[in-house]
């Protein structure tokens, strides 16, 4: 395998034990009481995320892998050779295993990753796939300006790879925010390849947040977990529910931990008081239309140049370069 395993670059921004504390507090100040998505993937978090992709009702996995079974070829055609592919929050990389065995003489691959074990657990499983290809980890947050390392050689063009829902998670605002961050990040000549969600049967989507054996429910209350691990809060898991539903307004899933009762929460050295049926807001999944998406993507000076649907038509992946490119 062309790496060093263990030569993780990493950007030195993950937050401090204080910062945590201070975007917690801050979040549980807030009206109504919010806390980061990003919280969720501590280890324990991100081996629950792979089981939910598991699990019946969560199509997202499912149709994605299907469309790359299908589609992953003609997607490496689209991208050309010599690529250097960065992967925004890479996890397993399952589905980029499936995207890599296409591509034509990829220049590197950068994983980009804010949870270091899962990060060398896929480099070590990618390096077995792929013995000759440059992987170059990175563990940081994706949203934040990222220090790319330097390639072992010039890449024709850079493609940032965006798998999943994970735009989702943004709102309108903060997804432009974030596509124009990758059209910095691309260069003049690159690309981003993103997963969308689409729009569908809202029995379907609510489905896929609140599954039977209760492992979204898990993953959503491990957070709890993790702040009561990492800061010393008190939060008593049992006096907190899962919530998931659809807003068909706002064409999202709003993912809430509800109060059951009336309770103070020491966070720190503050205490957090909630109402019963108070909810704290942990995350957003926006599903899109092909049109939304094509407007949302408008609004970062990007064009949508591809679109690839799953057999199910569940689930989009698209190629997206700067609006007027000659790259085509």
């Amino acid at each position: 395998m062309n790496i060093r395993a263990l030569d993780l670059h990493d950007d030195g921004r993950t937050p401090p034990a204080s910062g945590l504390l201070e975007i917690v507090q801050r979040g549980l100040r807030a009206q109504p009481k919010r806390l980061p998505s990003w919280l969720f993937y501590d280890a324990q978090g991100s081996a629950l995320f792979e089981q939910i992709c598991e699990q019946p009702e969560y199509y997202l996995t499912r149709c994605e892998i299907a469309l790359m079974q299908v589609h992953a070829a003609s997607i490496a055609d689209r991208l050309g050779v010599d690529v250097r592919l960065v992967e925004y929050g890479s996890g397993s990389a399952t589905k980029t295993r499936l995207l890599l065995g296409h591509m034509a003489s990829p220049v590197s691959y950068v994983p980009v990753e804010i949870s270091p074990d899962p990060l060398h657990q896929s480099v070590r499983q990618l390096g077995d796939c792929f013995p000759q290809l440059p992987v170059q980890p990175l563990c940081a947050d994706f949203t934040r300006p990222l220090r790319l390392p330097i390639p072992p050689r010039a890449p024709r063009r850079t493609v940032i790879y965006f798998p999943g829902s994970t735009i989702g998670n943004f709102s309108a605002r903060e997804a432009v925010t974030l596509l124009r961050k990758m059209r910095g990040e691309m260069g003049e000549n690159g690309g981003i390849l993103i997963g969308v969600d689409l729009k569908k049967e809202v029995g379907s989507i609510e489905a896929a947040y609140n599954d039977a054996a209760g492992v979204t429910a898990a993953f959503t209350l491990n957070m709890l977990a993790r702040l009561n691990r990492e800061l010393g809060s008190d939060f008593d898991l049992a006096a907190f529910r899962h919530r998931a539903h659809y807003n068909a307004l706002a064409g999202r899933i709003e993912t809430s931990l509800v109060s059951q009762r009336a309770q103070k929460v020491q966070v720190g050295r503050a205490q957090v008081a909630f109402g019963e049926g108070e909810a704290i807001r942990v995350e957003i999944s926006c599903k899109y239309s092909p049109e939304d998406f094509a407007s949302l993507a408008a609004k970062a000076g990007l064009e949508v140049m591809r679109v690839w649907v799953d057999p199910e038509r569940m689930f989009s992946v698209q190629y997206l370069a700067r609006a007027g490119s000659v790259a085509r």
